[in-house]
């Protein structure tokens, strides 16, 4: 049945569906629309909303640039890559290969949104180049949908920004509500049973979706590494790297490698700098305990680099390689932060979030709740911006109708991620790692998008005012 439904969606998908940028482009202007007719803003006000909007995620849009950079250097350092392939020949079966990238990304989002990102898409590569090693034939476009499918379950774990705000003395949710400890949220058994019984789902659906018979299959190209092999297979395993007969050093005493060369090659100056690193997280984790933020988990990207590559060389080769990866996020971000400047400045949120609360009863305010943050994704992709916005709007909700404050925020938690799973916005990192188009993996996470909402919507239904 899931295959069934899968083909029309792939179908449409790849027949109608944009690409991100254009997709970014009109979704600015529907908003823009939206806030005319739906607000008191005239034109003025909803293009100068827009255009202040643009650089509210400077700080972010470098965060998630750097997770990627350094998430495609550390794939490609020499021992990061034997450790790739070793785990990568662990499924035996086309369906075990859906599966099993799906987990790993699923438990990997679960520790870090931007750990998932980066660790599904080299897995769904890897996993691709030991199958074709084998004889195995992947759907690649499957693969790599399996891989953002894990990404589903974000919002529940370590990293998620809502709860963790919801739990954060001097956050502006504390001028809302006592603060809520994430014993009540992220850890409470019922969030806990709501992320196996997700993950369990996404992974039976991933599998169920395994092509059969005559059903197309589309496989990693011979050859062809998404990943990249900047300094080639073996140059990236062993630490000596070549000289460059370009630099100028070193002409005048061919064979002998002058001292600037000799430093370039070193790897105790890559080292050096890697046990400084390791040091300070050391220090920041015993004393802030296993408090994941961003740029924690951007310099232990850049730690574990410093300690396996080797040589700064060898370092800079790789990386610039990495910098093509990128260019999407830097160009369309920007647009999805003027969006969030319309949204916020003109007063749409609070429109649209009013009629979810008027229809609400305290044993529905959960789902319509989770409804209302999945619609609000697709405008605001951004967790942390999201709650923000919607945490002020439902506490007040869940005051008036009686509903715990933790029903609301792990519903506007799981919305969000919810609906990632038909929104370009986060897949853009995981896509530029696989080297797919979100055309190819939209029609098979839109099954995803399918099953985890009736899994959430059960949850919440359950739990009911709580």
């Amino acid at each position: 049945m899931l295959r069934a439904l899968a083909r029309p969606m792939v179908r449409i998908v790849e027949r109608w569906l944009p690409d991100s940028l254009v997709f970014a482009i009109i979704l600015t202007f529907v908003v823009a629309a939206m806030s005319l007719t739906l607000t008191d803003s005239g034109p003025v006000e909803v293009l100068r909303g827009w255009g202040d909007g643009l650089a509210g995620l400077l700080e972010f849009i470098a965060q998630i640039s750097i997770v990627l950079v350094l998430g495609y250097t550390l794939a490609n350092t020499g021992p990061v890559r034997r450790l790739l392939r070793r785990i990568s020949r662990v499924p035996r079966s086309p369906a075990a290969a859906y599966g099993f990238v799906t987990l790993v990304a699923g438990i990997a989002s679960l520790i870090s949104w931007g750990i998932g990102l980066i660790v599904g898409g080299i897995m769904a590569v890897q996993v691709a180049q030991a199958a074709r090693e084998r004889g195995i034939r992947l759907h690649y476009p499957l693969l790599v949908a399996c891989a953002y499918s894990g990404f589903v379950v974000w919002h529940m774990g370590y990293s998620g920004s809502g709860p963790l705000a919801a739990a954060t003395p001097g956050s502006f949710f504390e001028d809302l509500a006592p603060l809520v400890p994430v014993t009540q949220t992220i850890l409470a058994w019922w969030n806990i049973l709501a992320i196996v019984l997700v993950l369990a789902a996404v992974i039976t659906s991933m599998v169920l979706l395994t092509p059969r018979g005559d059903d197309p299959i589309v496989e990693l190209g011979e050859g062809q590494n998404p990943l990249g092999d900047p300094l080639g297979r073996e140059t990236a395993e062993v630490a000596p790297v070549a000289d460059s007969p370009e630099d100028g050093r070193g002409e005048d005493k061919p064979g002998e490698k002058t001292l600037a060369q000799r430093l370039d090659g070193a790897r105790v100056i890559t080292l050096s700098i890697g046990l400084a690193l390791a040091a300070y997280l050391a220090v920041y984790f015993a004393q802030e305990g296993l408090a994941l933020t961003l740029d924690i988990v951007n310099w232990s990207f850049l730690a574990v680099i410093m300690l396996v590559v080797g040589s700064s060389a060898q370092l800079v080769k790789i990386i610039s390689e990495a910098g093509k990866t990128v260019g999407q996020i830097l160009l369309q971000y920007p647009l999805y932060a003027g969006i969030l400047g319309m949204m916020t400045a003109t007063g749409l949120v609070e429109v649209l979030s009013s009629f979810f609360v008027s229809i609400s009863t305290p044993q529905t305010l959960g789902i319509f709740t989770m409804l209302f943050a999945g619609l609000i994704n697709m405008f605001v992709p951004s967790g942390g911006g999201q709650f923000a916005v919607q945490a002020p709007i439902f506490v007040d909700a869940a005051d008036r109708l009686g509903v715990s404050h933790e029903v609301v925020i792990m519903a506007i938690a799981y919305g969000d991620q919810w609906t990632n799973m038909i929104q370009p916005f986060w897949a853009i990192p995981l896509l530029a790692v696989a080297g797919l188009g979100i055309r190819d993996i939209l029609g098979y996470t839109t099954i995803t998008l399918l099953v985890s909402g009736i899994v959430f919507g059960g949850v919440l239904l359950f739990l009911g005012p709580g």
